[in-house]
């Protein structure tokens, strides 16, 4: 879907590296070397981004660092547009309904430093968790989206220590504490 609107495989990248989690930052070379893309043609598209206020750099040592300018007025839209390429937000409605006491869905994994990925790494966090029930959902799910989904269930005692040990975490779901 995304690469139908946006032809450019570069910018289709970026945008799943730099709006998929508002945390990654990069540099060019950093980039160069994970998308395996001229330096010429990835400068190219971050600058087109950073004129247009999508992205934001500043300076560390001899660097430029670039990060999604969270404060654009089209961020979440294109965020949102980003969760739905990758079929993450189908994932979580579909999981949440009826999985058990679910507390709080985590991405993690490439796609939570904001690299494609064939694989979906989901981190849960719950009691009771339906596990049978889950793995149909899993299977369910890996046929919408066309991808492998990986999936960790944590008691919410595990949570803290699990998310200072991993490097990302990207919160998609959290319950309400109303409710």
């Amino acid at each position: 879907m995304l690469d139908a609107l946006v032809t450019s495989k570069t910018r289709v990248k970026l945008l799943l590296k730099f709006f998929l989690n508002s945390n990654t930052t990069s540099w060019l070379r950093d980039l160069e070397h994970e998308f395996g893309d001229s330096s010429n043609a990835i400068r190219l598209e971050l600058n087109r981004f950073e004129a247009a206020g999508m992205l934001q750099s500043f300076s560390r040592g001899n660097k430029k660092i670039y990060r999604a300018n969270t404060g654009h007025p089209l961020f979440e839209d294109i965020h949102n547009l980003v969760m739905k390429y990758i079929g993450i937000d189908r994932v979580v409605d579909k999981v949440i309904s009826k999985i058990g006491e679910l507390h709080s869905a985590y991405l993690t994994g490439d796609f939570a430093r904001g690299k494609d990925s064939p694989v979906v790494d989901l981190l849960l966090v719950g009691e009771n968790i339906d596990r049978v029930y889950l793995s149909n959902l899993v299977e369910k799910g890996e046929k919408m989206i066309d991808r492998k989904i990986r999936y960790m269930i944590l008691h919410p005692s595990e949570i803290n220590n699990y998310l200072y040990e991993v490097n990302n975490a990207l919160l998609l779901w959290q319950k309400d504490k109303n409710g």
